[in-house]
């Protein structure tokens, strides 16, 4: 295959039926600016990089959500899953390629961004890895369908602990909170990414740091840093804002299946993923 010029790195698994080629869309600037008018942002507008990927604020992200399950008729389990297995790839990369008798700790939220990191664990795990979910919450808190991700990860073995367990980890997955989060963090979450940022262990963090306004970019406190994300639908426009890239880390964009029309309606052009189910944005 042709290189065009891209980042040559492969994830050697062929589990989304093509080789994980990571194109590198990295920007030289890094600006928040519409390079269409010229003007600085504001918190309700998005913008296309010189990379060819359009930033989308935290209400768009959900309207994109919202139109792939309402009005395309896609599964939210099945976002779910590939979300999930897109985090498991990433990992595995982060972990050498070979995660067998590696330690992951998947931290995980009530909500959706939870479930993601409940998908992955489970993959991790099935790839070999000794993998450990942490909850930020009772098992009774979680939503619908990370309570049933997370009824699998018990099923077959995962060990599942609560909030106040240690991190005896070669990697912590950050499943605490997604794009929708406003504000500090606060209670079990807030003091998990405190002793996950103390613990200098490497995070994955799963669709944005937690802690990190989607919108902004700004840092809550707390707030994780990352070594790298791995992004779903389209990147965040607080992603572009200089300040949160030491908590971003790495940033990968994820193949969930997003319909390419619904993709064109927010304003993306081309063909994404015409080489691979990851593209490496930085």
């Amino acid at each position: 295959m042709p290189s065009h010029g891209w980042s040559n790195l492969y994830f050697k698994d062929n589990t989304f039926g093509d080789p994980f080629l990571v194109k590198d869309l990295h920007a030289a600037s890094t600006e928040i600016l519409d390079t269409a008018n010229n003007h600085r942002l504001t918190s309700t507008e998005s913008v296309t990089t010189r990379g060819g990927l359009m930033y989308l604020n935290a209400e768009e992200i959900a309207r994109m959500d919202n139109a792939a399950i309402d009005e395309f008729g896609m599964d939210a389990a099945s976002l779910m899953e590939k979300a999930g297995m897109a985090t498991a790839a990433v990992a595995r990369h982060i972990l050498g390629g070979k995660p067998a008798n590696e330690k992951v700790c998947c931290i995980v939220g009530k909500g959706n961004n939870g479930g993601d990191g409940l998908v992955a664990a489970r993959h991790l795990s099935n790839w070999g890895a000794e993998v450990t979910v942490i909850l930020a919450q009772e098992k009774k808190d979680l939503h619908e369908t990370p309570a049933r991700q997370l009824a699998v990860v018990e099923r077959i073995g995962i060990d599942v602990r609560d909030g106040d367990s240690e991190f005896a980890s070669g990697l912590i997955v950050d499943a605490l909170l997604g794009y929708g989060a406003k504000g500090n963090p606060r209670g079990q979450v807030a003091s998990l990414i405190r002793r996950a940022n103390e613990s200098q262990i490497p995070v994955l963090a799963v669709d944005i740091p937690s802690g990190l306004d989607a919108t902004t970019g700004t840092p809550n406190e707390p707030c994780m840093r990352a070594t790298a994300t791995v992004t779903f639908g389209l990147p965040k426009t607080g992603f572009l804002n200089p300040l949160a890239r030491e908590f971003v880390g790495e940033l990968y964009l994820a193949d969930i299946s997003i319909p390419r029309k619904l993709y064109e309606r927010f304003g993306q052009k081309g063909d994404i993923f015409r080489d691979g189910t990851l593209v490496k944005v930085w």
